[in-house]
C-alpha cells in the first residue's frame, strides 16, 4: 500500500494518461475521423448524404451529432456517478468500468467497414466516447488522494506529458501501418486502419493495468449503506448548494465549460475538417496533428514550472 505523495503511486496514476491518450489522438483526432470520412464517401450520394435510421444525413453532420450525443450522456451521468463514487469511495471500480467500456468499444470499431456496418461505427463511437470521458472523471478525481497540493501541478503535467508521448508513439506506428500495409502483410490501408482501432483498445486496457495495480480504493474507508444511490445523489445536491456560496468558483466553472467546449470541438473535428474542407492529404494532416502534440509536451512542462513560480491564481 503506497502512501499519498509516494513517487510510485504518482507514476502509476500518471501512467493512465499514457494508456488512454491514444484514444483521444488516434481515434478522436487522427485516424478514425479520416477513416470515417473515406468510408462514408464511398457510399454517399453526390450531395454527400448517407442513410442512417431511415433518414438522410450529411456524413459530417451525422458524425457531429454522434459525438454531441455521447457528450450529452457523459454530461448527464458524470455528476450522478461522481456523487455515488464520492459517497461509496469506489472510484477505482468506476474507473475500471469506463476503461473497459471505452477500450472494448474502440476495438469493436474494427467491424465498421462499409454502409451495412455504419451502425457499428456510430454505436461504438458513442460508447467509446462515453467510456473515455467517464473514466477521465474518476481519474482526475484521484489527484487530491494521491498527491499533496504542492505536488499537484507537477503531477498533472507529468500525466499530460506521458499521455502526449505515448499517443505520439502509437500514432507513428499506425501511420506506418496505414501507409505501408504491405510491410505488415495487409491488403490495403482500410484493413490497416481497422487494425489500428484494435491496437488502441489493447494499448488502453493493457497499460491501464499498471495504474490499477497501485491506485488505492476507498482511501477514507467508507462503508456505504444500502441506499447508496440516493446518498450519492444527496452528496451531489450538497455540492451544488455549496457552489452557490462561491462566486469565483461559479465563474470559473462557467468559463471552463465554454473554454472546454471550444477546445474539444476543434480537437474532435480537426481531422474531418482538414480532409474534407481543406483537402489536406492524409500525411500532411497527421503531420500537423503530430506537431501539435509535440508542442503540447513542452507546453505541459513549461506551464507546470510557471505555476510553481507564480501560482495558479494572480489577484
Amino acid at each position: 500500500m503506497f502512501k499519498k505523495g509516494d513517487k510510485k503511486l504518482i507514476n502509476a496514476w500518471a501512467f493512465y494518461d499514457w494508456a488512454n491518450s491514444v484514444y483521444s489522438l488516434v481515434i478522436s483526432t487522427a485516424v478514425f475521423p479520416i477513416y470515417y470520412s473515406s468510408i462514408t464517401e464511398s457510399f454517399a450520394s453526390t450531395d454527400g448524404e448517407i442513410n442512417f435510421l431511415g433518414t438522410l444525413w450529411h456524413s459530417t453532420t451525422l458524425y457531429n451529432y454522434t459525438l454531441a450525443f455521447a457528450f450529452l450522456v457523459v454530461a448527464f451521468i458524470s455528476p450522478i456517478l461522481s456523487g455515488i463514487a464520492d459517497y461509496t469511495g469506489n472510484k477505482l471500480k468506476f474507473l475500471k468500468f469506463f476503461c473497459m467500456l471505452g477500450s472494448f468499444s474502440v476495438m469493436s470499431l474494427f467491424f465498421f467497414e462499409g454502409e451495412s456496418t455504419l451502425w457499428v461505427g456510430i454505436v461504438f463511437t458513442i460508447l467509446a466516447s462515453i467510456g473515455f470521458w467517464g473514466s477521465i472523471v474518476f481519474y482526475n478525481a484521484y489527484l487530491p488522494e494521491i498527491a499533496f497540493p504542492e505536488q499537484q501541478d507537477k503531477v498533472s503535467a507529468k500525466g499530460f506529458m506521458l499521455g502526449y508521448t505515448g499517443s505520439i508513439l502509437l500514432l507513428l506506428f499506425s501511420l506506418v501501418m496505414v501507409n505501408k500495409p504491405e510491410l505488415f502483410g495487409l491488403a490495403d490501408a482500410a484493413i490497416a486502419s481497422r487494425l489500428t482501432f484494435v491496437l488502441v483498445g489493447i494499448w488502453w486496457l493493457g497499460f491501464a493495468q499498471i495504474t490499477y495495480r497501485r491506485l488505492p480504493n476507498n482511501v477514507y474507508g467508507r462503508k456505504p449503506e444500502k441506499d447508496f444511490i440516493w446518498k450519492g445523489l444527496h452528496e451531489l445536491k450538497v455540492v451544488a448548494f455549496e457552489i452557490k456560496e462561491y462566486a469565483a468558483l461559479k465563474f470559473f466553472l462557467y468559463s471552463f465549460f465554454l473554454f472546454s467546449v471550444g477546445v474539444q470541438t476543434i480537437i474532435l473535428m480537426a481531422g474531418i475538417f482538414g480532409s474534407q474542407e481543406l483537402g489536406l492529404p492524409t500525411l500532411d494532416l497527421i503531420a500537423v496533428i503530430l506537431l501539435v502534440q509535440i508542442v503540447a509536451i513542452f507546453g505541459a512542462f513549461i506551464f507546470s514550472r510557471m505555476s510553481d513560480k507564480i501560482g495558479n491564481l494572480t489577484l
